[in-house]
């Protein structure tokens, strides 16, 4: 997850935490670079119309067992769009009704938990006064525009979707207008249920988060992390029932900004992210079904402020797909199964300066990762890595 954090500065700044017509196009494969060596292969590619400057570019964020791609794409004026990438590389660029066209706003495909089996895709879009409102795309093409009672109207304010199950329940997290954040889930018919973790502050800022790396299990459970009144992060996990569990990470820090997050849920209960400890640095855990936490860091990663472990998704199987920076600020990507064997890999063509590298964001149960590579100009590119 840190790249969730990495990630969340570039999202939060037009989507959240500080901040029915459909446009279709269809497309080949802009760019795919295929390399293989006697094992996985990664395949890169563009979405049709993203932007070449810094900052800009593709994102593959979500993938699901067929071997489709949800993403994200920022155009050449700052504008962000949401695709659809076919496992054959054909694309489907969309804009939800509503979204903003000025910079940094527009459309935002749910971080991960976007795309359900059959191709329904969630997400967030930031209209033209910087208020956020939720969608949910069908695989048919049309969409249903999702809004939160008591969410705040004013910028950075409002409601994100963060993750949709296979039964068609949503979840995610709305801001009120005092800039506080709620939880909520959203029932396949509609129904919207909003919930506070106890013990979450009631500041600015502060609040009960989902968990947006499949955070949302097919039986309903949640996951996700809370900023209590002194800005500590501390994780938690939510039964279908409504019933909170809380954590913390030994060796997680306790001051403002630092402690535990949560990043995402398998099937089976397991939870997987990151903690910051008393040095700002980063590490991975893994917490059991029976509240059991491992923690772990990869070889070579770097132990300075803002540098560490991050592991961005979970899989049914257990394996985990992440990021780790090094002590240069370089971004590698990892692979570390069930039973702990690690595995790193960069992408052909990632750039090797701070702030650059690899950034897996998203593993289907099969074992296919995609997320995106920032080159040496620091643009995005979508990558796609199968076993």
């Amino acid at each position: 997850m840190t790249n969730r954090l990495a990630f969340a500065q570039f999202y939060s700044a037009t989507r959240r935490k500080g901040a029915l017509a459909i446009c279709l196009v269809l497309g080949t494969l802009v760019m795919g670079i295929s390399v293989s060596a006697q094992g996985p292969t990664i395949t890169t590619f563009d979405a049709p119309g993203a932007g070449t400057g810094p900052g800009q570019g593709t994102m593959g964020i979500a993938i699901n067992p067929a071997g489709v791609i949800a993403g994200a794409y920022t155009d050449a004026n700052g504008v962000n769009h949401g695709f659809l990438r076919a496992p054959e590389g054909t694309f489907a660029t969309f804009d939800a009704p509503g979204a903003g066209t000025g910079p940094g706003q527009g459309t935002f495909v749910a971080l991960v938990g976007a795309i359900t089996p059959a191709g329904a895709v969630v997400g967030t879009y930031t209209d033209a006064n910087g208020v956020n409102h939720g969608f949910l795309r069908s695989p048919h093409d049309t969409f249903t525009l999702l809004d939160v009672p008591d969410a705040g109207t004013g910028p950075g304010q409002g409601a994100s979707v963060e993750d949709i199950n296979p039964e068609g329940v949503i979840a995610g997290e709305y801001s009120d207008a005092r800039s506080v954040f709620h939880g909520f889930v959203r029932t396949e018919g509609g129904t919207i249920a909003t919930f506070d973790d106890l013990g979450a502050g009631t500041s600015p800022g502060q609040g009960t988060f989902v968990a947006s790396v499949e955070g949302l299990t097919p039986a309903g459970a949640l996951a996700g992390f809370y900023t209590d009144a002194s800005s500590v992060n501390h994780g938690y996990v939510r039964a279908p029932d409504g019933a909170i569990t809380k954590f913390d990470v030994p060796g997680a820090g306790t001051v403002p900004g630092q402690g535990t997050y949560v990043g995402g849920i398998n099937p089976e209960g397991m939870v997987m992210s990151t903690y910051l400890d008393p040095s700002n640095t980063f590490h991975g855990y893994v917490r059991a079904p029976n509240g059991a936490i491992t923690t772990f860091d990869i070889l070579g990663v770097g132990t300075g402020p803002g540098q560490g472990t991050v592991p961005e998704a979970i899989n049914t199987p257990g394996t985990i797909a992440g990021n780790y920076f090094d002590a240069n600020g370089v971004s590698h990507g990892f692979i570390r199964t069930n039973h702990g064997a690690i595995t790193v890999f960069d992408v052909p063509g990632a750039g090797t300066s701070p702030g650059q590298g690899t950034v897996p964001f998203c593993n289907n149960p099969v074992g296919a990762t995609t997320g995106w590579e920032i080159d040496a100009n620091s643009v995005n590119h979508g990558f796609l890595r199968t076993p």
